[in-house]
């Protein structure tokens, strides 16, 4: 539609808060699905490594939905992803990650780097006047971010809302409230969360009426009331990026072999495609439901929630005696956290209940209540270096030989994880980016 003829020039908005928790990706959701339904072309991205986001944008967008990262996607593939979206969408959103200023790089950063207009989220459940500071100092904080507004969240009533609104220095910023009783269903907050995030999408029978809802919610907002020439205020000229480095075919004429169900569902879009450049062949396979692997000479076990369906996965003797014949006749696995987790001997969940896993690992994983890593991690693999990044809730022991470990970028504290390397299986709880060295990938697959 209207960035078609304007070549890639697009409205573009950051939903960014002050903290976590504050509503940002509800808001983007809802964003994303009100326009969808006018019948507009909706591109979503997520700031920072994140699977789960991505599912209910992508949902209510109806168009895929990418991180973007200048560390671990980097500067380039930000650009080219922002540029080819703007020559199709009518707008684009980016939900940020944590607060706006947090972390290295963080939202305001690529805010800044790229000219997004930012939109600020604000859990106004317990404040008045403040809402105003807090906006006002989200505004000013680095000077020279251009600046779309600012939108209370779980807002008691219109009094309530008045009083917010009152609050502002500057009353064309206030984008409206969305008050408390419409973003719940029954007991349970629009979008639930578990112990790494929201819940996956798909997991939810109901997840469309839930975007419908929260896109109705904020229908009735002044930013939801804007027509799309009104967004043309936030319109972002997205320049095209250096010419893209071809990827050599180094998987050609392979098929690969990926996970992908419920307990396996940390997957970037991006990752396949990569995989695909490189020239394999990709095939899906349910370790939940399939009793067999598909033919193929590698396997790729990405990350998810083995932990709530051990019992199932453990029960499936079949498909488990399929992975160890993979295996046994050399043919490598790469197993990223969930998947490394569901190789080895056993998986103890928090409350203590112990369930067998596949056995092909040796080692045992426990679960715990509070986070054991977070952050980016990088591994080189003799001058080939995969970005990404760590985000796990349990411990493994394990007699594995380690490979390598992986490293933090510079200025980062914290450990690297290991790289288990037993038989044909290479495991890690690192989660790579697979576009940030094709190379790397093609080694661990061959």
């Amino acid at each position: 539609m209207g960035a078609a003829l304007n070549g890639a020039r697009c409205p573009a908005v950051l939903v960014t808060a002050a903290a976590s928790g504050q509503g940002k990706t509800t808001v983007t959701a809802a964003l994303a699905r009100l326009h969808a339904r006018q019948g507009r072309r909706v591109y979503v991205f997520k700031c920072g490594p994140d699977f789960l986001d991505p599912q209910w944008h992508q949902i209510a967008s109806g168009t895929p939905a990418h991180p973007l990262d200048l560390w671990m996607t980097g500067e380039q593939d930000t650009r080219a992803r922002l540029h080819a979206a703007a020559l199709e969408a009518d707008l684009i959103l980016v939900e940020g990650a944590m607060g706006l200023f947090d972390g290295t790089p963080s939202a305001a950063d690529l805010a800044e780097r790229l000219g997004l207009p930012v939109l600020a989220v604000v859990d106004a459940s317990a404040m008045a006047a403040t809402f105003g500071a807090l906006a006002l100092g989200l505004q000013h904080y680095r000077p020279g971010l251009r600046w779309a507004g600012v939108l209370a969240n779980r807002v008691a009533s219109e009094r309530h809302a008045q009083l917010l609104q009152g609050g502002l220095r500057t009353p064309e910023h206030w984008l409206g409230a969305i008050h408390r009783v419409s973003v719940r269903v029954g007991d349970q907050s629009l979008l639930p969360e578990r112990h790494l995030g929201l819940v996956s999408a798909p997991e939810l029978a109901d997840r469309m009426q839930r975007l419908d809802a929260a896109a109705d919610a904020l229908a009735a907002t002044p930013l939801g009331r804007m027509t799309l020439q009104d967004w043309q205020r936030w319109a972002v000229d997205f320049a095209p990026p250096d010419a893209e480095q071809e990827t050599p075919p180094l998987l050609a004429g392979r098929t690969v072999a990926v996970a992908r169900d419920a307990a396996f569902c940390f997957i970037y879009q991006a990752n396949i495609d990569c995989l695909r450049r490189l020239g394999a062949q990709v095939v899906f396979f349910s370790p939940l439901q399939d009793a067999a692997l598909p033919p193929c000479d590698a396997l790729w076990l990405p990350g998810g929630y083995p932990e709530l369906h051990a019992e199932r996965l453990a029960a499936n003797q079949a498909l488990r005696d399929s992975l160890a014949a993979h295996v046994a006749q050399g043919r490598p696995v790469w197993a990223e956290c969930g998947g490394m987790m569901a190789l080895c001997d056993a998986i103890t969940l928090a409350d203590g209940t112990r369930h067998a896993a596949w056995g092909l690992l040796p080692g045992a994983v426990r679960m715990q209540r509070r986070l054991a890593a977070l952050g980016p991690q990088q591994l080189d693999l003799d001058g080939d270096v995969l970005r990404g990044h760590t985000f796990h809730y349990s411990t493994l022991e394990s007699s594995a030989p380690i490979l390598t470990r992986t490293t933090r970028p510079a200025g980062v504290h914290g450990a690297g994880e290991a790289v288990y390397r037993h038989g044909s299986i290479h495991a890690s709880y690192f989660h790579a980016w697979f576009p940030s060295s094709p190379a790397a990938i093609a080694r661990l697959l061959t």
